[in-house]
């Protein structure tokens, strides 16, 4: 991970290269000024970055690694909204999380307790951050093995992520997820399996308007690929791709010997992975769970529409 963390302060060094430059001894007040407004950019811009990374690394396992991304995130937003500003929540909260990966429960409830602090102090506070600060008390409550107390942090990480862009959204995942897990680890299999199979659905059908499968065209005799455009639908940052590699390949390694789970489950869990993969232009891996989506219904012949699957294999066959 030393790579990683070079390449953020690669592309840190990238963003403070023009106000590196050394400025006249004598400037207009308009020019200090306009080197001002470019510096606090360019620090919102590392903010950005370094919370992305380190939500990226989070996802990844890399909890370690996670840290460097997390404090460069929480000295900028000090640096830009001061001590006392709700902007320093993520930073607290990937830094909490990173702790919880480490085992480090205690380092974790002082993060946490920062953060929950400052949220209660911001009565505007926004439901995204509410709904990710839920989250992390939540996996820490699991971790200390209290499950009623990390149901409830999770029920309400999906009540604030809803509140953002509606149930169905990819937002809404990561709490279903570690929900299901609860649920698992309590030995409530079907209802684990159940929501397994919601935050498939969600990640499906956010992939499928990620991922633009057209007809085939008069002069082509190939299914042609496109990605939708940043008009056109919302787009994957690094992070939530991260976070759908996680998700989606965690469920499948769960699922994939369970025969309770059924076949049409199964079907759709490899159709979404089969599209994670093509988005993130993986296409031997992609080729790889479309033809097992397709041998899956055709051996317990299922009587299902994969007609989606099979333009999705035709594309990824003259790719791959």
């Amino acid at each position: 991970r030393v790579a990683i963390t070079a390449g953020i302060h690669e592309k840190i060094c990238l963003l403070l290269l023009p106000l590196r430059t050394p400025i006249p001894l004598v400037s207009s007040e308009e020019e200090r000024k306009h080197r001002q407004e470019q510096l606090l950019q360019r620090q919102k811009q590392m903010i950005d970055l370094t919370r992305t990374e380190g939500s990226k690394l989070l996802f990844e396992g890399a909890h370690e690694a996670a840290v460097p991304a997390a404090l460069q995130a929480l000295r900028f937003s000090i640096a830009v909204y001061g001590l006392s500003s709700v902007e320093l929540v993520p930073a607290y909260l990937v830094l909490g999380e990173a702790s919880i990966g480490l085992g480090r429960l205690s380092q974790a409830e002082e993060y946490l307790s920062q953060a929950r602090w400052t949220v209660l102090k911001t009565p505007d506070c926004d439901a995204a951050i509410k709904s990710k600060m839920y989250r992390i008390c939540g996996l820490l409550q699991a971790a200390k093995g209290n499950f009623s107390e990390a149901l409830k942090n999770y029920a309400n990480d999906i009540y604030h992520a809803a509140l953002i862009s509606g149930p169905k959204h990819v937002k809404t995942t990561g709490g279903y997820f570690h929900m299901a897990n609860v649920f698992f680890r309590k030995g409530q299999t079907e209802t684990a399996h159940n929501i397994y199979s919601e935050v498939v659905n969600i990640w499906s059908e956010m992939l499928k308007s990620v991922v633009k499968l057209e007809e085939p065209q008069p002069e082509s005799t190939l299914t042609s690929f496109v990605e939708k455009s940043a008009e056109e639908g919302e787009m994957l940052d690094e992070a939530q791709e991260a976070e759908a590699i996680q998700m989606l390949h965690a469920i499948y390694d769960l699922q994939q010997s369970n025969s309770n789970y059924g076949a049409a489950n199964m079907v759709m869990l490899l159709h979404t992975l089969a599209l994670l993969h093509t988005h993130l232009m993986g296409y031997p891996k992609a080729q790889e769970f479309a033809q097992d989506a397709l041998t899956c219904a055709k051996e317990n012949e299922l009587v299902i529409d994969v007609s989606e699957v099979e333009n999705l294999n035709s594309f990824i066959s003259a790719k791959a």
